[in-house]
């Protein structure tokens, strides 16, 4: 294993990041804080408990995921979008490292920027809504295995993507509207039928229900079966990304 490869492709990520902290940090913090303003401190202090918590407790949750998922995967995707676009990429493919090392490097860096991000904006909620962590280990544990997951997903869009539309398509007209509906501003027990059962398709259901019981052991769906959902995922994007490095697809083009 090349550590020394891995290192530098991952300081210079992390350096872009700040390099661009408004663009990378700030935004999405304030972004979030507005979501707390508007719906936990306005709109929540008039609505009821749900299941016994606060609403604007209750968002906090989804709206973390909401932004790691929307995060991870533009970091991921940029990061190697950028060196395919510039041409420098294929002097990273001819040097003597493994795809396993390129990936390392770019969506390692990728996921720290969420799971750094996640953390600010965990902090940030505090200002506005009062909340407790039942358990914090699983917590972090929820966190980082969805920040590695979808920065493989995003490391996918960004070897996918031949122009700077399509790196935009996926986020914001997939996994955006996904994450709205999958529970992130309300439990899914209060839809009717059919729509309750058609949304345990939606797989963002399953990554805010177990992100949602790490802090309040309340969940929609067993906490079990959203772990599985995430190593499922992770599992199908690393099989993905191998074909991509054994094929050359949108590599060699």
């Amino acid at each position: 294993m090349n550590f020394y490869a891995i290192r530098a492709i991952y300081i210079f990520e992390m350096s872009r990041t700040w390099r661009t902290l408004m663009q990378s940090i700030a935004s999405p913090i304030l972004s979030t804080s507005l979501y707390f303003v508007v719906f936990g401190a306005a709109i929540g202090s008039r609505m009821g408990e749900i299941d016994g918590i606060s609403y604007g407790a209750f968002i906090i949750p989804g709206l973390i995921m909401l932004s790691l998922l929307s995060e991870s995967i533009s970091n991921a995707a940029f990061g190697i979008y950028f060196p395919k676009f510039s041409g420098t990429l294929y002097e990273v493919l001819s040097a003597p490292i493994s795809s396993l090392e390129i990936v390392m490097g770019y969506v390692g860096a990728a996921a720290s920027k969420s799971i750094i991000l996640g953390l600010l904006i965990l902090m940030t909620a505090q200002l506005f809504v009062d909340y407790e962590i039942m358990h914090p280990l699983w917590m972090i544990t929820f966190l980082i295995l969805t920040s590695i997951t979808f920065s493989l997903f995003g490391f996918i869009i960004g070897l996918w993507a031949d122009d700077f539309q399509k790196l935009q398509i996926i986020p914001l007209m997939v996994v955006m509207p996904l994450t709205f509906l999958g529970g992130a501003f309300y439990s899914i027990d209060m839809l009717p039928e059919p729509w309750q059962t058609l949304t345990l398709f939606n797989p963002v259901v399953y990554l805010i229900s177990g992100f949602r019981w790490s802090f309040y052991g309340i969940a929609d769906v067993n906490v079990a079966i959203s772990l599985g959902m995430i190593f499922g995922f992770m599992l199908l994007c690393l099989a993905t990304i191998q074909w991509i490095f054994k094929t050359g697809y949108r590599l060699k083009t």
